[in-house]
């Protein structure tokens, strides 16, 4: 992908499964992603939204630091929680990142145990997440990336309480709303949690 200053390694793998073209959104929001602002990103179901997350997050971390959290992205539900990890362990073939799907119909106990081993990316529900963080007692500051996916599907099935939560729970970090369309609970829940956020709207491709 012609993507300004992106990793060599991680063009690399791109490369390799034929991610050569990066779309409209993948070109506009690279450099806001990477430069760690807070941005709202609207595209169109099926315009690349998860390769632009997996992308943009093994870009911003690089490589495996310490034991600690560093992107925490949140999904709709267990077929997206697959799908994004499969993804991350496509084309992060080049970095050491370690990657933990939840979802809620997982073992609970085996989700804390690879946490506590050490871990840079954390893919869940949103349940999942909440009860892996509330009872375990995980230090979620040191997060760098808070993603939210299909965050217009989220929050109108109620989950906004619980990004609210999490999110009230990390001192300093960026945050992302992903979404097929910015509603209005996308709206109010970017102005809470986010710092000046940019956002970006995609139209449908002809």
């Amino acid at each position: 992908m012609q993507l300004k200053k992106i990793n060599p390694q991680l063009q690399q793998a791109l490369i390799e499964h034929e991610l050569t073209e990066a779309n409209e959104m993948q070109q506009e929001t690279f450099s806001t992603i990477k430069s760690g602002v807070d941005a709202v990103i609207q595209s169109p179901k099926g315009s690349g939204k998860t390769t632009t997350i997996v992308l943009n997050v093994i870009q911003r971390l690089e490589k495996s630091i310490g034991e600690c959290t560093r992107a925490l992205i949140i999904v709709e539900n267990k077929e997206k929680v697959l799908e994004m990890e499969e993804l991350f362990l496509k084309i992060g073939t080049y970095t050491d990142l370690s990657i933990l799907g939840v979802h809620d119909k997982g073992d609970i106990d085996y989700d804390k145990n690879i946490i506590s081993l050490g871990l840079d990316i954390l893919i869940g529900t949103p349940n999942r997440i909440n009860a892996l963080f509330s009872s375990a007692g995980f230090n979620i500051n040191t997060i760098r990336m808070f993603v939210v996916d299909d965050s217009d599907v989220l929050f109108r099935n109620r989950m906004d309480a619980v990004i609210l939560r999490l999110s009230a729970s990390i001192d300093k970090t960026q945050r992302i709303f992903f979404c097929s369309e910015i509603t209005e609970r996308v709206e109010i829940l970017a102005d809470k949690i986010m710092i000046e956020p940019l956002f970006f709207e995609m139209e449908e491709e002809e």
